[in-house]
């Protein structure tokens, strides 16, 4: 293999086991920061050799044996097990027993380290920016740069994020282990919020000139993907995937040739993924087949699955999305919540009533700033025949967003308008 070969296979390596590594590392550790640095140590001693040794037949186990010689190295030498240092620097004996030790963590890094690497790094101590850089860091295995690059900011300010997020860690004791009780629910509401913020940012960039980042699309469905299968009996979670999986499968249809936005209504659904769509059912299926009360995620993803069963745009259930949009708004009151049922009640009774419910939303602060809101009010003053008034909000929704694929789609909505009368 060439050495780009070879670069190209830790970078593929790493990816997929970066996260499994660390979980091992921290259990035995209790700091993430230092479990990641030993991580680190192992990734650029592969960088090292494997250009002259070549790929291991098992790499990932490579990198966790030379992970654990690391850590052992480091207990020494850093006196981080302070009941033992004696022993540890004088005695083999609890050398081997320490690396027994992170032989069993390693060995159980599929199961409970992981999750509690998942729940450390969605820890409410921490921001939300903090929580989504550290666990696309952590658990997604993306380089600073890369978290940088998909959110438009300095690499220097992601890394900041980092080193603060994993001092605030440290400094604030937070316990490497999973929540129990009450407090497990809501630290798995902070976990899912994280991931689903992620996603989001790929399906429906705030910034930027793409309309879309498939590749955090891609590591959010990977997230969700792992959760469920390490808290398999949680029906939110298998509800934010099975949203998340129908989500995904419109990513190529909402682009044009040129890279334009294509919204739901004009999208050619013969583009749907549809290995997704069944991927997406069947996590419904499952969340709604544990027998409790539907959550947000749920109703999200049946809401979300009403546009998939739809073969075009003229079939979609709006009654139905409209009932299940009020369901939510019921269950977790919310402005964007109740415009979005604005939208389906339109399309269901009309753009008056979608009208009458957004005009009441004019005077919400949290919209203040929200350039979905006059958009949508100038779709449904169009339709109305005031085009004056639309372009009014058109132009007030263009001034609001940052996104300059969604710009240049406001503008054409705009030009199409032609002239008032």
């Amino acid at each position: 293999m060439t050495t780009a070969e070879v670069h190209r296979a830790i970078d593929a390596v790493w990816r997929i086991e970066s996260a499994k590594l660390i979980a091992g590392l921290a259990r035995i550790t209790r700091d993430v920061g230092l479990a990641e640095d030993l991580a680190q140590d192992a990734l650029v001693a592969a960088l090292e050799q494997w250009p002259q040794s070549g790929v291991p037949d098992n790499p990932g186990a490579w990198l966790m044996a030379t992970g654990k010689r690391r850590a052992i190295d480091r207990f020494r030498r850093d006196k981080l097990l302070e009941r033992k240092h004696d022993e540890i620097l004088h005695s083999s004996d609890a050398a081997e027993d320490a690396a027994a030790a992170l032989d069993d963590a390693i060995d159980d890094h599929v199961g409970d380290d992981l999750l509690r690497l998942v729940f450390t790094a969605c820890h409410p101590v921490l921001s939300t920016d903090a929580r989504v850089a550290l666990t696309l860091r952590l658990l997604g295995g993306l380089t600073t740069d890369e978290i940088a690059r998909a959110y438009l900011v300095p690499e220097a300010t992601i890394a900041q994020r980092i080193v603060r997020a994993k001092r605030t860690l440290a400094d604030s004791k937070v316990p490497f282990e999973v929540p129990r009780g009450d407090e497990f629910t809501a630290r798995l509401s902070s976990v899912l919020q994280v991931i689903y913020l992620i996603f989001n940012e790929g399906y429906s960039a705030t910034a930027g000139e793409d309309w879309t980042r498939p590749a955090l699309c891609d590591d959010a469905l990977r997230l969700g993907r792992i959760l469920a299968e390490l808290v398999p009996n949680e029906p939110e979670v298998h509800g934010l995937v099975a949203l998340m999986e129908i989500q995904a499968s419109r990513l190529r249809a909402r682009v044009g040739p040129s890279g334009e936005p294509v919204l739901l209504m004009d999208q050619d659904r013969a583009r749907w993924d549809q290995l997704l769509i069944r991927r997406g059912f069947a996590a419904l299926d499952r969340a709604e087949g544990l027998d409790v009360e539907r959550g947000p995620y749920v109703l999200q993803a049946a809401i979300a699955a009403c546009h998939a069963r739809a073969r075009t745009a003229a079939e979609t259930d709006w009654r139905a999305i409209a009932d299940l949009y009020a369901e939510l708004q019921s269950l977790t009151p919310s402005p964007v919540i109740e415009l979005n049922r604005a939208v389906a009640v339109a399309m269901a009774e009309g753009p008056g009533a979608g009208l009458a419910i957004v005009d009441r939303l004019r005077g919400e602060k949290a919209l203040a700033g929200y350039h979905l809101l006059p958009a949508v009010r100038a779709d449904f003053l169009t339709k109305l025949g005031r085009r004056e008034e639309a372009r009014a909000e058109l132009e007030r929704a263009i001034e609001l967003t940052r996104n300059e694929s969604e710009r240049a789609l406001m503008r054409a909505r705009v030009e199409a308008l032609g002239t008032a009368r």
